[in-house]
Order: structure tokens, then C-alpha cells, then sequence
């Protein structure tokens, strides 16, 4: 597995480029988020999602997929929002949220099993700059955090080491954290927090 050093305060155009690059062949790339490291694919590459499904025992007819955007123009392209809930994303994104969405027809089909689909905006530098410059949002699933063992899920490592024999690459963009996004289910009449995490909603 390949690894790219980038910083968050100022990620390099050229490192960003390179994983880019992995991303649009189909490959699979760890990296940092605003709560803790993932794996992620170019999302609407159904045999990297498929892979990425393979390799965390997600079976995508039972479980949410999630997807990494932009800014929420994206999210309008590629999930339905009404207009409270973009306000509420509105208020809340970039942030260590996962809004739970009614899927678009932009997605492919893989993703309509479950009608809904789950949206992030990080606010992290690395990934808004990896997802701007790769043109279209990531799948995205955390990477395993152990109790007993935590540092395989900080460390990058670590993460390498325990991921070598199916990523392609990883971002090293330092210590990460412990603590998922906090998710919320906007697809009744009012938001509901199915998993409080690291983000603090503003209703």
C-alpha cells in the first residue's frame, strides 16, 4: 500500500492529485476525516463500492451507504432535501455529521436498495480537497476502532499495517480520532438523531 503524507492547513494540490488519481482507477484510499479515519472509493464506481462492501461486510440492501460531498449543492444533486432540511444542513455542514437523505436517481442503483442514502461534508481540508478535486462525491465507511486497541484506528500506521492486503493508499494526515459523526435521520416530517457522536446539532 502506498502512503501520502499531506497536512490539513495546507493539503498539497500535487499529493491530492496523486490520490486522485488511485480514486478514478477504482482503487480504494484510507484517509482523514473531521472524526475518525476512513475507506473510501469514487462513489459512483459500483465495482469499487462493491469491494469496499466486500471488505467491511456491508450488505448495502440492509445498510445505509454513505457518501462524502463537497458543499450542499452536491447533496441536492445526489440525495432529495426539502427546505427545512437544507436549512438544517444549512447550519450544520462542513461538520462531523452524517444526515440521512432519500437518495436522487444520480446515485447508482446499489445505493436505491435502501431508498436513503447517508451525506457527510467533513470539516476537514483533506477531504473537501480530495472530493473537489476528484469531481464527484466518495463512498465512505469508517475504518474499525478496537476498545482494547485503538491506536489501529488513530495510529496511520497502524491503519496501514491492518489494511495493507486490500487498500490501495493512505493518507497520512496525522492522528486521528476515536469519535463517529453524529447521525441524523431527515427523511420524516422532523430530524431525528439516530446516533449522537462528535457533532452537536443546531436545530
Amino acid at each position: 500500500m502506498r502512503r501520502l503524507k499531506i497536512y490539513e492547513e495546507n493539503p498539497s494540490a500535487t499529493e491530492i492529485g496523486k490520490a486522485v488519481e488511485v480514486l478514478r482507477e477504482g482503487g480504494i484510499v484510507i484517509y482523514p476525516t473531521d472524526t475518525i479515519y476512513a475507506l473510501g472509493c469514487d462513489a459512483l464506481n459500483v465495482r469499487a463500492v462493491e469491494r469496499i462492501c466486500r471488505i467491511k461486510g456491508i450488505n448495502p440492501q440492509k445498510v445505509n451507504l454513505s457518501i462524502i460531498c463537497r458543499e450542499l449543492s452536491w447533496v441536492s444533486e445526489y440525495a432529495k432535501l426539502n427546505n427545512l432540511y437544507f436549512k438544517l444542513l444549512k447550519r450544520n455542514l462542513p461538520g462531523a455529521f452524517t444526515f440521512i437523505l432519500p437518495t436522487s436517481s444520480s446515485l447508482p442503483k446499489i445505493y436505491k436498495n435502501r431508498k436513503t442514502v447517508g451525506v457527510r461534508i467533513p470539516d476537514h481540508a483533506i477531504m473537501l480537497a480530495l472530493v473537489e478535486a476528484l469531481g464527484n462525491p466518495l463512498l465512505t465507511t469508517s475504518v474499525s476502532v478496537d476498545d482494547e486497541e485503538p491506536e489501529y484506528g488513530t495510529d496511520p500506521e497502524l491503519i496501514a499495517e491492518r489494511y495493507e492486503s486490500v487498500a490501495d493508499l493512505i493518507i497520512d494526515g496525522g492522528e486521528g480520532g476515536t469519535i463517529p459523526s453524529t447521525t441524523v435521520d431527515c427523511t420524516g416530517d422532523e430530524p431525528v438523531v439516530l446516533r449522537e457522536g462528535k457533532g452537536d446539532l443546531q436545530e
